[in-house]
């Protein structure tokens, strides 16, 4: 284990929950996996005493991690990991990312990212870009899956950076979510930042940085809705935070959600459908689309009307 660590500190609001499984919960980085490999070392106090993984939180309780991190993390190589390409020019590619793919290495996910894919796919990309980044300049979260642009040059690396600076590139998802907005469309203008109470979660907070989210209803289920929806600005979790804060959480998001779920799907039914962007050299416009997956069209298919 690495001698240099990193002190997570929460608040546990988790009562009666287990220990192990409440703070995977919340720190979305780690599986439960590593967070029984933590507590059996001893890296996880709970109120300042070590404590076992099957402990019954009462909440309220101080839990503090030591998280050990690389000292100098080593830059992701190239992976021969399959990928579906949606559209691919010289200048740009635009991939359909799945569900359970982490896009930028992190602690706990060195490999297997889809910036080692891109590496194997297009390796000359790494003479040019950011290290860590592999041209990829926007993200999707783990349990996110659909469309990603990736610039294959340095002129469109530069142009499309510029393009998310000026918030020109649009960008639209479909969400399963609970129950049914008061409107069939509205604008969610709420200020998002970083939870004071859990590190890995977002919270619309009144000194957070802007953050705006259009929607649109696209169909009515029994106690469901889907819904289009524009980010407008480009928050870490914004749709997530952004529908939970009106009420109408993700369907499948435990983060933001409810933590048990009425469905076996194994991640949130939330998917880039699309994106439209200004083609760096031509400066025509482009738009790539991504297919529903296979598992939330089934769950769809399923719904009580």
């Amino acid at each position: 284990m690495s001698e240099l660590f990193e002190t997570r500190e929460i608040a546990a609001s988790g009562a009666g929950e287990r220990l192990d499984k409440y703070l995977a919960a919340q720190f979305s980085d780690l599986s439960r996996a590593q967070i029984q490999a933590l507590i059996r070392a001893g890296q996880v106090t709970v109120n300042g005493a070590a404590a076992k993984a099957s402990l019954r939180l009462e909440g309220g309780e101080r839990v503090r991690l030591l998280v050990p991190v690389e000292e100098e993390p080593a830059e992701p190589g190239p992976e021969a990991i399959p990928l579906t390409v949606l559209y691919e020019d010289e200048q740009v590619a635009v991939v359909d990312k799945p569900a359970g793919m982490v896009v930028h290495p992190a602690f706990g996910h060195q490999t297997g990212t889809l910036v080692n894919a891109v590496l194997n796919r297009w390796p000359q990309i790494a003479a040019f870009a950011e290290p860590g980044r592999a041209g990829i300049v926007h993200r999707l979260d783990k349990e996110t899956s659909g469309v990603i642009v990736i610039a294959k040059t340095a002129r469109a690396l530069e142009s499309l950076r510029a393009q998310f600076r000026a918030r020109t590139i649009s960008k639209r998802y479909l969400a399963l979510v609970e129950g049914l907005p008061q409107t069939p469309e509205g604008v969610i203008d709420a200020p998002i930042g970083r939870d004071t109470r859990q590190r890995k979660r977002m919270a619309v907070l009144r000194d957070g940085r802007e953050a705006l989210t259009e929607f649109r209803v696209m169909e009515i289920f029994a106690s469901y809705s889907l819904l289009e929806v524009w980010p407008k600005t480009g928050r870490t979790h914004q749709i997530r935070a952004h529908l939970a804060f009106i009420g109408h959480p993700v369907v499948g998001d435990t983060v933001y959600g409810r933590r048990k779920q009425p469905f076996t799907l194994k991640r949130h039914f939330l998917h880039a459908a699309a994106i439209t962007l200004a083609h760096p050299v031509s400066g025509e416009p482009l738009t790539v689309e991504s297919p529903l997956p296979v598992a939330l069209q089934n769950l769809l298919d399923k719904l009580p009307r």
